[in-house]
């Protein structure tokens, strides 16, 4: 490439005066391997139904390069669609200003100027207005300029060797290094297309911020305040008592406009006292007959104060067993019920406790959660089948009576949330309760943890409670960061599994 002395580089729109020398980039661009160009009434009506979707590079005043689009309710278009009929000829009656998607008819760059990224900069601008419109893709049907060399090849197998960098093709190699994946084969895309043999790849990028149209009054968040309650353990004379204490808590997270609440494992412990003179699996089951009344009251407290309750958990008695379970009490009145899949070795012998088989992610007005009791954050394959239904935040209420418990769920919550491209939020209790057995003494830093990329902080802690104090954490958590961290991000945990290597698969459903 020849250098050149560069003054200026602009993107302007395309207009009816650019045609002439419109005309003569294109015939010097595509160099007689389309026998065609556009002629002045197609630049006039495509100018005139869609101006934003017709930009020129002009370098110190000349065209050295153009991009052409329409927007198309994409329902509406056939899967195995050629080129012509998208554009219609000359009426572009494709172009629909209240579809769903981007459709690219032309993009170019002169040979002059190749070399200089200019086509990366009217890709970046079609993501741009992609984005401003809240359009759901960029899609168009991508040449194979090479493929007439490898036509031993089907165009699978071509697309394949390319991706895997044994084949150049300048044209499929740029679009795949700027974030479009091959969608499909198109044959007889393009007639004339010898080079191509005719084939197209439908190329598509994805907007991970487009939003589809809700007809219902709500909005869609994407900055979600939790509030965590670091629960100090104390003697309560009845289940009033306790849930006045539950309730100062949860007006004081409601007043800061948390959109969560979210309490530690076995917070009620302390109602257990009064039955301290019973075997330990007796008192327990005691325990277990608040949990109705407790899951009831939380359920009118998330509607009075407006915030969506994760009740940490609770002992329950089904079928005569006893299993460690919580609640999620959502600010509409609904709820919906989780269970602790690994109990602890102590657990099962002193109490007697089952392990639980309900796994699964809860949608709410601020995102997708998951929820894992304490020692269930210690096993991965469980919030890696809560990531793959798409969580974006995961809960773990726990209970902890020393450091090194402590640390193993701490340690791990913070794996999780690498591992997940997710957040990760952790509350528990401090204090001890010397008048029941099993439960004599707690240690707790409730925490908010992200991914470690640079959109976050380097070291993955949103926010921290101090140790062994009684008080409430209150962060703000931005989910749209998750999604640029899933397709942007400077490793994508999430993108990277190698499924064909191993998988997670549930055995029970």
């Amino acid at each position: 490439m020849e250098e050149h002395k560069i003054e200026n580089i602009e993107l302007k729109y395309l207009t009816v005066g650019d045609y002439a020398e419109l005309k003569s980039a294109t015939l010097e661009s595509y160099g007689g391997v389309l026998d065609s160009y556009w002629k002045k009434h197609h630049i006039e009506q495509l100018t005139s139904i869609f101006p934003e979707g017709q930009v020129v590079i002009k370098i110190d005043g000349n065209i050295a390069g153009c991009a052409l689009s329409l927007i198309v309710d994409y329902d509406s278009i056939d899967d195995h669609h050629t080129y012509a009929d998208i554009i219609k000829g000359d009426s572009f009656k494709m172009h629909d200003p209240k579809g769903d998607v981007l459709y690219g008819i032309d993009v170019f760059i002169k040979p002059e100027y190749r070399g200089l990224r200019l086509g990366r900069r009217l890709y970046d601008y079609r993501k741009e207005i992609c984005e401003n419109l809240n359009l759901k893709s960029i899609v168009f049907g991508g040449r194979m300029p090479n493929y007439h060399k490898h036509k031993e090849f089907t165009p699978k197998e071509y697309i394949e060797k390319v991706k895997r960098k044994e084949i150049h093709d300048p044209v499929l190699n740029f679009q795949i290094s700027n974030d479009f994946h091959p969608v499909r084969v198109l044959k007889g895309y393009l007639e004339g297309d010898t080079a191509s043999n005719e084939y197209a790849v439908l190329m598509e990028w994805d907007n991970i911020y487009y939003t589809k149209k809700s007809r219902k009054a709500s909005t869609v968040k994407t900055i979600v305040r939790l509030g965590l309650i670091q629960w100090q353990m104390r003697t309560y004379n009845s289940l009033d008592e306790l849930m006045q204490q539950v309730e100062y808590f949860v007006d004081s997270v409601a007043a800061y406009r948390s959109d969560f609440a979210l309490f530690p494992e076995f917070f009620n412990a302390p109602l257990m006292a009064k039955y301290n003179h019973m075997h330990e699996p007796d008192a327990i089951r005691e325990l277990a007959k608040y949990t109705k009344i407790i899951v009831e009251k939380m359920q009118q407290l998330s509607i009075s104060y407006n915030i969506n309750i994760i009740t940490g958990s609770m002992p329950e008695v089904i079928d005569d067993k006893l299993y460690n379970v919580g609640y999620l009490c959502r600010r509409d009145g609904s709820s919906e019920r989780y269970e602790k899949i690994h109990v602890t070795p102590d657990e099962a012998k002193v109490w007697g406790m089952q392990p639980g088989y309900k796994l699964n992610t809860f949608e709410t007005d601020a995102g997708k959660i998951g929820i894992l009791i304490c020692y269930d954050s210690e096993f991965p394959e469980l919030s890696r089948l809560l990531s793959d239904e798409g969580m974006d935040i995961l809960f773990i209420p726990f209970l902890t009576d020393t450091q090194n418990g402590y640390s193993r769920v701490r340690l791990c919550a913070q794996a999780r949330a690498i591992e997940n491209e997710c957040y990760v939020a952790i509350a528990g209790s401090v204090g001890n309760l010397p008048n029941v057995n099993n439960m004599d003494i707690q240690y707790a830093q409730s925490a908010v943890f992200t991914p470690c990329d640079f959109s976050f902080p380097s070291n993955g802690i949103k926010a921290e409670a101090t140790t062994n104090t009684e008080m409430i954490l209150v962060a703000d958590v931005d989910l749209s960061l998750l999604r640029e961290l899933h397709s942007f991000g400077a490793v994508k945990n999430l993108k990277d599994r190698r499924k064909d290597f191993y998988n997670v698969i549930r055995v029970l459903e």
